[in-house]
């Protein structure tokens, strides 16, 4: 059985890195390879970088950045946005990714999945799965950066998407985003338990603990920006990641 993961995820916008709060107040927080570099020396399980600005301005993440991150990061990456092509897809794993993750690429085109999982593998896809409450306080699922909702339950989808071939899901939750509030373990463990396949937790880690709890809950991996970036109240950006003692507290490996 395959070790829980802790992954970073790292919001790209034009050549730097952001975050924000419910996908949106945007704050710069510093060079992508600084970030990398920092992270290579605390030995992360895996990157994540998604470019907020790419679907909206109908492109892909640069592939000069993509080519960059390769050449100095240690670990494995995913990147995501914009991606709604198997040519695309091509020119991002040659640029030396090792996944990409899609979100309004395959919802708007489920049969992408199949195209991608057939051609590079299963485990170089990851469906994002943006999703936040709507007015009847109901779980819905959205596309292009949180703006349009896609009919059919979390779940539903999750299985179709499974069904199509995707390797795992990353799943986003908007409102709690930024908050460092924890993350929705109830909807988290429904989705994980209506899939066979990896589900990644991500939106509303605050702290370790609430890593500990996505992963109890059933994550395969658990995901964070703010607690990656961020310290303090204040929210100064520092760069930090769990030693190995706490990674095998989180993990339940003592």
């Amino acid at each position: 059985m395959l070790l829980p993961r802790i992954i970073p995820v790292l919001l790209l916008s034009g050549k730097g890195l952001v975050k924000g709060v419910q996908f949106k107040d945007h704050k710069y927080v510093g060079d992508p390879i600084n970030a990398v570099q920092i992270f290579n020396t605390k030995e992360v399980d895996e990157l994540i970088f998604l470019d907020i600005l790419a679907t909206k301005e109908k492109r892909i993440p640069s592939l000069e950045v993509i080519q960059t991150i390769a050449d100095q990061c240690l670990m494995p990456f995913g990147v995501g946005g914009g991606i709604t092509s198997l040519s695309e897809v091509r020119e991002i794993l040659k640029a030396g990714a090792e996944k990409v993750s899609i979100n309004t690429g395959v919802l708007e085109n489920f049969s992408l999945i199949r195209e991608v999982s057939e051609t590079f593998g299963s485990q170089s896809i990851v469906i994002s799965l943006d999703i936040k409450k709507n007015w009847l306080g109901k779980y819905q699922v959205f596309t292009r950066c949180g703006s349009k909702a896609v009919s059919g339950s979390v779940t539903e989808i999750a299985k179709k998407a499974e069904e199509f071939g995707a390797g795992e899901i990353l799943l986003n939750n908007i409102d709690r985003d930024g908050m460092m509030e924890g993350y929705d373990l109830e909807l988290l463990s429904e989705v994980c338990k209506s899939v066979t396949i990896p589900v990644i937790a991500s939106g509303g880690a605050g702290s370790y603990e609430h890593l500990k709890d996505g992963i109890v809950s059933g994550a395969s991996a658990v995901a964070a920006g703010s607690l990656f970036v961020f310290h303090g109240r204040r929210r100064a950006v520092l760069i930090s990641y769990p030693d190995v003692d706490q990674k095998e507290t989180i993990t339940g490996q003592k």
